[in-house]
């Protein structure tokens, strides 16, 4: 086995649990290090797990390249902070951060690379650089965002939806955000409707509606499965693996494959 050795946080989590079996079966990295904080004293896919509390000693004994984290926003800043003094690249796919939490992501950007995406996956990135085409496009339509998600997940709307919100908000200025309605609420002109679900299992989907008065347009990207983020995270790893110390974003990661 060769290439990028990896470190993964959460390994006892459902997405650390998913990087750990896709990168298994990859021959362009290798996990050296997992950790969780309930502690070690058993494997996953054939790597061990120790308590995280021993991260930042472990990044230098295992000679980390780049850590992978889908974890929570606080224990994303220290895990971030570890690497930062290692010397190690991070890929961050944790969500719902503060604006004080992302500062200090960024601060460790300026001693290694570190890479934060609200969603890895191919298929939403294709369909951000769609809703772009389309906002621009039809610039009178209205616009409605709704996502859903599994029972458990904490943050809402998505990371993935404040970050096509947010490339909307690129597109057009001062429209605000009205999220969900109740009673007597006709449309304002300009708003944007955001809509966030919780149900079962759900991976993730995500639907921008953009409605004129004759017509619409729905544009819309459903997970099957998580994998699909688990796999674009391993694939930025790879991609991170020795570049300078910068922030990235997952665009990047697609950019330079075309």
């Amino acid at each position: 086995m060769s290439g990028t050795r990896l470190a993964v946080t959460g390994a006892t989590g459902r997405m650390g649990r998913e990087v750990l079996a896709l990168a298994r079966d990859r021959d362009d990295c290798e996990v050296v290090l997992a950790v969780s904080r309930s502690g070690g004293d058993h494997e996953i896919e054939g790597v061990p797990v120790a308590d995280s509390e021993a991260l930042s000693r472990l990044l230098g004994e295992r000679d980390v390249d780049a850590l992978v984290d889908f974890t929570g926003p606080e224990s994303s800043v220290e895990y971030v902070a570890a690497c930062a003094d290692a010397g190690v690249a991070a890929v961050v796919g944790t969500t719902g951060f503060s604006d004080e939490e992302e500062a200090s992501l960024r601060d460790a950007s300026q001693s290694v690379p570190v890479l934060l995406a609200s969603n890895f996956s191919r298929g939403i990135a294709a369909l951000r650089r769609a809703v772009r085409e389309a906002v621009a496009a039809l610039p009178e339509f209205d616009v409605e965002v709704t996502e859903t998600h599994h029972n458990g997940k904490r943050d809402a709307p998505s990371g993935t939806a404040n970050t096509i919100l947010d490339d909307i908000d690129d597109l057009r200025d001062d429209h605000p955000r009205v999220h969900g309605r109740e009673g007597d609420q006709p449309r304002s002109e300009g708003e944007i409707g955001v809509h966030a679900r919780r149900a079962g299992g759900i991976r993730g989907e995500h639907e921008v509606l953009l409605g004129g008065d004759h017509e619409y347009l729905s544009l819309s990207h459903t997970a099957l499965d998580r994998g699909v983020f688990a796999d674009g995270a391993l694939d930025a790893a790879v991609w991170l693996d020795g570049r300078d110390a910068d922030w990235y974003d997952f665009g990047a990661v697609i950019d330079d494959e075309e």
